[in-house]
């Protein structure tokens, strides 16, 4: 049965309208499912992702936290602050133009027609993405551009939903574009050092850095302060330990000021050459199945967060 629904899914794929069409069932039918069922489908795959039952009239973990938000919170802040194009207006509100400037990311291109974008006046580097999903780009470095593959693929995107099956609310009321961007790279070719800053009312309580040494990422987690914690994501090797950057305390600065609407939130913020770059606000950290190592610290981690329901959902 399971060969059968995969070679179906890769023949859906090749068809557009198909598998536009496929998706959003998909993606509606597993949603009211949940809904229907009080989330009996996202329990059962919390639990068979992270080995406990996920509570939610009383959450303490970090990931139970996570699914809580998912469910419950309905600040209009974060469809704003997920969408990857409109967050650029609440960095420059919150940081006034000319700080956001030196921040946001080169702007090559928005626009809700694929077929417009303007290949002739792009750089050779750059990167496109769909401003409503996560986790979804195109990277063009110089190289042939396949225009026409670029515009289908954008054109799927548009028209698919996100996040509707994980129940990630923040991404379903965001206008649909595509967005294209300068794309960040280090003389040699590699990413620059992304820090990514756990962000509990205000206040950093963990930093997940990704080092890519020669495209070998090296991922580890540190404190507020800098020191190495002996903390892992159980799908990737521990990384080792690197200096701090010398512009950690501006950067760290930075994300917690950009959090101050949300009583959690993940900012990746990027450091290339000395330069920092604003890459994204996250609400829900692999979708509230983040598996750590040890995993107590999932625990240790969701103390910081004190749910406070101003925008719950069912108050």
């Amino acid at each position: 049965m399971n060969k059968i629904y995969k070679k179906t899914k890769e023949k859906i794929k090749k068809h557009n309208l198909l598998f536009v069409i496929f998706i959003a069932i998909r993606a509606y039918s597993l949603y009211f499912l949940n809904r229907i069922s009080n989330y009996k489908l996202e329990k059962i795959k919390f639990y068979k992702e992270l080995g406990y039952q996920l509570n939610l009239k009383n959450p303490k973990s970090f990931n139970e936290k996570i699914i809580w938000k998912k469910i419950n919170d309905r600040n209009p802040l974060l469809p704003v602050t997920a969408d990857k194009y409109e967050v650029r207006s609440y960095i420059k509100e919150v940081l006034r133009e000319e700080r956001a400037k030196e921040i946001l990311n080169p702007l090559y291109c928005v626009t809700e027609q694929p077929a417009t974008i303007p290949f002739k006046n792009l750089p050779s580097t750059f990167i496109v993405k769909p401003n409503h999903t996560s986790g979804k780009s195109i990277i063009v470095e110089n190289g042939p551009v396949d225009q026409n593959e670029i515009i289908r693929t954008c054109c799927r995107w548009l028209k698919t939903p996100y996040g509707l099956e994980k129940l990630e609310w923040a991404y379903q009321p965001i206008k649909r574009k595509i967005v294209i961007e300068k794309l960040l790279r280090n003389e040699d070719g590699s990413n620059p050092i992304e820090l990514k800053f756990h962000i509990f009312h205000g206040k950093c309580k963990l930093v997940f850095v990704i080092l890519d040494k020669q495209n070998n990422p090296y991922r580890s987690y540190y404190d507020k302060h800098w020191n190495y914690l002996p903390v892992k994501k159980t799908t990737r090797p521990r990384g080792q330990k690197i200096k701090k950057p010398k512009n950690y305390v501006i950067m760290l600065a930075l994300a917690e000021k950009l959090s101050k609407p949300f009583d959690y939130v993940r900012v990746d913020l990027y450091d290339l050459n000395g330069k920092i770059y604003f890459g994204e606000l996250t609400h829900y950290p692999d979708s509230g199945i983040l598996k750590f190592e040890p995993s107590s610290f999932d625990f240790e981690l969701g103390k910081y967060w004190k749910i406070k329901p101003k925008y719950w959902e069912n108050k």
